[in-house]
């Protein structure tokens, strides 16, 4: 009893110091002793040995793999027959069988030879489980404590798990100071596996650090409401973060700066006092652009590709407002491109009204496509000469600028932009099958709301919404309520839409066109087919007075009496007596319309017959017996 109770405290004081799995200890501990029975019989390395440990008493058993024989002359790889028979009863001379062979004084001895090896398997055991911890932290936040601090290489931080990370100087916010014991948060950025253990690499620098933080302080981030969708940082100085709210309703701005800035602020002191700009997120590049030039104010973004590809952004902005559009040393206008991608240059409004008037000049084609801003040419030399003669310029005056630029702007970047998109965007139809235009939004698998969000948005067909994510899916991802659990329901569902063939569709039009045709036609929800054809003048029960409006139909003329059948299809005209030229509904000479006469048909008890009246213009409440 007081050895299983030592061998099984000792375990599990291992298994709480090194923070481990439990058959990881035991196949440790089984793997030595192991090699302590080779080392002990010295055993061949290409027999077949196993050692099972008992937990709780702390008892090994070693199993060989030995050859059946008659007379045994190796004891260490051979057994007799009878011998075999008792473990194994169907054993034949010549198989192999695992026998127990554990020696009679292993237990201390064992111990004392595996102590090395069971401690070497129990620390590459705690590497590999703190290299697979921390490979899956990877871009999370983790926390330590300052062990070390080096000129040269950094900080060397201690984590969970008796691990240890390594912060580089690049990847410290400039103007930080670590003192050993200084408890730090970082990014896990890399997980090298290294011969001393896992290396791990730690940044403060990284713009998913930023992103991370903005996860832990604004709740609406960390469950989905806010989405990030872009971040731009130089570490220290400023970053520029975009968001958009992914239910409608949401103010994604207001809702990462908090109540009096509470929660940005919070990050901001994190980050060593670096400045963070939130803005507003736009599927429409001119106004992401014109938002992420903030705080700036823009007048006009005027987009462009150029041959190689680079997309450029042309912004205009005020004199007052160049240098905050630039920012120091270009900072704004670097991370402005940053975030939204586009290479942007950034002009004042004189200097894009000179070079607007340059272009224009020396493009006879542009003078023939603007007459309007042609004859506004000297109007715009003037202001820009009082300009250069530092003369004051009225506000008109500059709004004419701006006016002209905005023209001359538009007509030399759209043309080309509209011609390459209408070029891609024919190509990218052609891939989707004619018949996805044909069906609508509702008739698909898509969850009910997002049909409701992207038929409000426009996109009634499936083929329309097919051809949108082609050109880019983004544009569907920025629609209000739109997220990425949203988008995986719509790829799905159109991944999972099948097409007929076009021959068969329009058979299948065809075939609805004529059972169409074929139903019944109801009128004052009355059906034609549940008519007599013909009725007797003289019926049991009177017929119930109703108004019935005329349609203008070619009918046969008026028989004697008139059948139910007829009284429903009828032309006024005919069944009055009026000649062509008193055809009420048209005039032939000019063409238009006139407005409709009302007939009422009710049977007249007295005659036996049904009458007519014609309602006239003077009285509606009198109606003139036909």
């Amino acid at each position: 009893m007081a050895i299983r109770s030592e061998f099984a405290l000792a375990f599990h004081e291992v298994l709480e110091e090194k923070q481990l799995p439990k058959d990881v200890i035991l196949a440790a501990i089984e793997s030595a002793m192991v090699s302590a029975y080779r080392k002990a019989v010295n055993a061949s390395a290409a027999q077949r040995v196993e050692a099972k440990l008992d937990p709780e008493t702390g008892k090994v058993t070693i199993y060989a793999e030995k050859e059946v024989v008659e007379s045994v002359v190796d004891p260490r790889t051979e057994v007799q027959l009878e011998e075999a028979r008792r473990v194994h009863p169907n054993a034949q001379t010549g198989d192999m069988v695992m026998m127990e062979s554990t020696p009679a004084d292993f237990g201390r001895v064992a111990a004392q030879t595996a102590r090395q090896v069971i401690q070497q398997r129990i620390r590459e055991a705690e590497r590999k489980a703190q290299l697979e911890y921390f490979q899956r932290q990877i871009g999370e936040i983790v926390s330590g404590v300052v062990q070390a601090v080096h000129p040269t290489q950094g900080i060397t931080i201690g984590l969970d798990m008796k691990a240890e990370g390594n912060m580089p100087n690049n990847q410290k916010i400039p103007g930080e100071r670590f003192k050993v014991h200084d408890r730090v948060r970082a990014v896990v950025l890399e997980v090298k596996d290294g011969p001393r253990g896992p290396q791990i690499i730690l940044s403060r620098a990284h713009r998913n650090f930023l992103r991370r933080l903005l996860e832990n302080e604004v709740p609406e981030i960390y469950h989905g409401i806010v989405e990030i969708r872009a971040i731009a940082r130089e570490p220290g100085a400023r970053a520029k973060v975009a968001v958009s709210a992914m239910q409608p309703g949401v103010d994604a701005v207001g809702a990462c700066v908090g109540i009096k800035g509470v929660r940005i602020q919070a990050i901001v002191k994190e980050l060593h006092d670096e400045k963070i700009d939130i803005i507003q997120w736009d599927p429409d590049p001119v106004v992401y652009i014109s938002k992420a030039l903030s705080p700036a104010r823009v007048t006009g973004v005027y987009l462009s590709k150029g041959e190689d590809g680079h997309r450029t952004a042309t912004v205009v902005v005020s004199e007052d407002q160049l240098s905050l559009a630039i920012g120091r040393d270009g900072q704004n206008a670097r991370l402005a491109a940053k975030l939204t991608g586009w290479r942007i240059d950034i002009k004042s409004l004189p200097e894009a009204a000179a070079d607007a008037l340059q272009k224009l000049r020396g493009d006879a084609e542009l003078m023939a496509a603007l007459p309007n801003a042609v004859s506004n040419a000297p109007l715009i030399e003037e202001i820009l000469a009082k300009k250069a003669e530092n003369r004051p310029v009225t506000p008109e005056e500059y709004e004419h600028l701006a006016q002209f630029v905005d023209q001359v702007e538009r007509r030399m970047v759209q043309p080309a932009q509209l011609e390459a998109e209408d070029q891609k965007k024919t190509a990218l139809r052609a891939e989707i099958p004619e018949a996805a235009f044909r069906m609508d939004l509702r008739d698909s698998a898509i969850k009910e709301h997002v049909v409701n969000i992207l038929t409000e948005a426009g996109y009634e067909t499936v083929g329309d919404l097919m051809l949108v994510l082609k050109l880019d899916p983004n544009k569907v991802l920025g629609l209000p309520g739109i997220g990425p659990r949203a988008m995986q329901n719509i790829e799905e569902t159109l991944a999972s839409l099948t097409f007929d063939e076009p021959a068969q569709a329009e058979a299948a039009v065809a075939e609805e066109e004529v059972s169409s045709r074929a139903a019944a036609v109801e009128v004052e929800g009355v059906s034609a087919q549940t008519v007599p054809a013909k009725a007797a003048p003289q019926v049991a029960e009177p017929i119930a007075p109703s108004a019935v409006h005329v349609q203008e139909e070619e009918q046969p003329a008026v028989k004697d009496g008139v059948s139910l059948d007829e009284l429903f299809t009828f032309k006024p005209e005919t069944f009055l007596g009026l000649s062509d030229e008193e055809e009420p509904e048209v005039d032939r000479k000019k063409g238009k319309k006139k407005k409709k006469k009302f007939v009422e048909l009710e049977y007249d008890e007295e005659l036996g017959e049904v009458i007519a009246r014609k309602r006239h213009k003077r009285d509606d409440d009198f109606w003139d017996e036909e």
